[in-house]
């Protein structure tokens, strides 16, 4: 037996594509991949929000390659593929980061928004996943990280096509797992739970009483550790999910949740 030592950690050599990762989470994941050595690439819909990662990266003493490519449609996806290869080299570590969430009651939800919902959090995953995993064959060895969710497990209301999609993406994980363990692919997910972002900060605003917001209240009281997470709280599981630390674990989903989905909450 080998002896253990940190460096199985270290990314350094690697190239890592994190798909939608001008912010947020999928910005934190692959900042936190630069920082363990690894050379970042990543997409996102527009030019616009390509600089926007890329002076954000700047920011933060990175250089990251950012391309413009729509992750649903596949014949975009294969040339991003082809370009990152010819640019930095073979992808050892995909990060399907890319997602949208649409927040209406089932009943008044269009079939063409849930199709919309599942073609961005479902299908580009196995677009994405299907455009890499020849060159990691080839290589000999690939990591591949599903941002999957608690309504991978959990159902609540407004959030049907979010959940069925992400619920999708759980078993698309445990498939790559089972289709290509053999040739040394690791595919597992991050579940993220409540996370703290721009996005979520009117949801934790304090109310003119003083009081939290009732959302934040509803999150802290189901939260163990009573608080929402961070961005960071999503970096060290990204990081052993993307390195040697983790050669034998497959299929797996990490949640990252303060202990959410352990808990039946307080007796009111």
């Amino acid at each position: 037996m080998s002896e253990f030592t940190l460096d199985a950690f270290n990314l350094k050599g690697k190239v890592a594509l994190v798909t939608g990762a001008s912010y947020g989470i999928g910005f934190a994941i692959a900042s936190a991949y630069a920082k363990a050595g690894a050379q970042v690439v990543f997409n996102d819909i527009n030019q616009e929000l390509v600089d926007k990662g890329i002076a954000a990266y700047a920011e933060e003493g990175i250089t990251a390659k950012g391309y413009v490519c729509d992750v649903t449609n596949e014949e975009a996806v294969n040339q991003l593929v082809a370009t990152i290869e010819k640019d930095v080299g073979g992808i050892d570590i995909l990060v399907n980061n890319a997602g949208i969430i649409k927040r209406i009651p089932m009943l008044e939800m269009s079939a063409a928004d849930f199709r919309q919902v599942v073609d961005v959090d479902l299908n580009a995953p196995f677009i994405v996943a299907k455009a890499v995993i020849p060159g990691m064959i080839k290589k000999g060895h690939g990591k591949i990280i599903n941002i999957c969710s608690m309504m991978s497990e959990l159902g609540r209301e407004t959030v049907s096509a979010y959940a069925a999609a992400k619920g999708g993406l759980k078993m698309l994980t445990r498939n790559i797992c089972s289709e290509f363990g053999e040739a040394n692919i690791q595919c597992n997910g991050i579940g993220p739970g409540y996370i703290a972002t721009p996005q979520t900060a009117p949801l934790r605003e304090l109310q003119a009483d003083g009081s939290r917001h009732p959302f934040d209240q509803f999150i802290i009281s189901k939260t163990p550790a009573a608080r929402w997470g961070t961005t960071e709280d999503l970096q060290g599981p990204a990081v052993f999910l993307a390195s040697d630390a983790s050669n034998f674990v497959n299929g797996h989903v990490l949640y990252v949740d303060g202990g959410i989905l352990a808990y039946i909450g307080k007796q009111p």
